[in-house]
């Protein structure tokens, strides 16, 4: 499970930086309206969305239970990926995601049931298993998004 899960993560990352090469600079800053995310401030939410992941499946395997919450509008705010070089974001995004694709083939197979709770004031726990197919199927979801033609239409 975890070296389809690794495989998937990388092959997801260099088909989307293919794809990449096709969005202008001016279709990575558009913002659909002011209350929603530009194509740059969508990818630099999946960098938030690794490095919460990343951090959750590290603790997770050693403390069992921890809360590991975030609140996704205030990082990608705070982070100010509206500003950044898009050339940036996409190397961050590209080194994040192969370091939580190494990080996922190094769980022991014992340690996946191992739990996290994300719940922001009530408890929501998973498994790490249940972390890393969230994690996929998120960067499915964003990354057609992201790479939509009509996503500003």
């Amino acid at each position: 499970m975890v070296e389809k899960a690794k495989d998937e993560i990388m092959a997801l990352v260099d088909e989307a930086l293919f794809n990449f090469k096709n969005i202008s600079v001016e279709d990575w800053n558009a913002k659909p309206n002011p209350n929603k995310w530009s194509r740059k401030e969508l990818l630099g939410h999946l960098i938030d969305s690794a490095s919460n992941n990343l951090r959750r499946l590290i603790v997770g395997q050693y403390e069992q239970g921890t809360k590991i919450v975030y609140d996704q509008d205030k990082w990608v705010s705070y982070q100010n990926y509206q500003e950044m070089n898009v050339d940036d974001i996409k190397a961050l995004w590209k080194l994040l995601n192969h370091q939580i694709a190494i990080v996922i083939s190094r769980i022991p197979q014992s340690k996946l049931d191992n739990t996290c709770d994300t719940g922001m004031g009530k408890a929501e726990v998973h498994s790490l298993v249940y972390f890393i197919e969230d994690y996929i199927v998120h960067l499915k979801y964003h990354l057609q998004q992201i790479t939509d033609s009509n996503y500003n239409a």
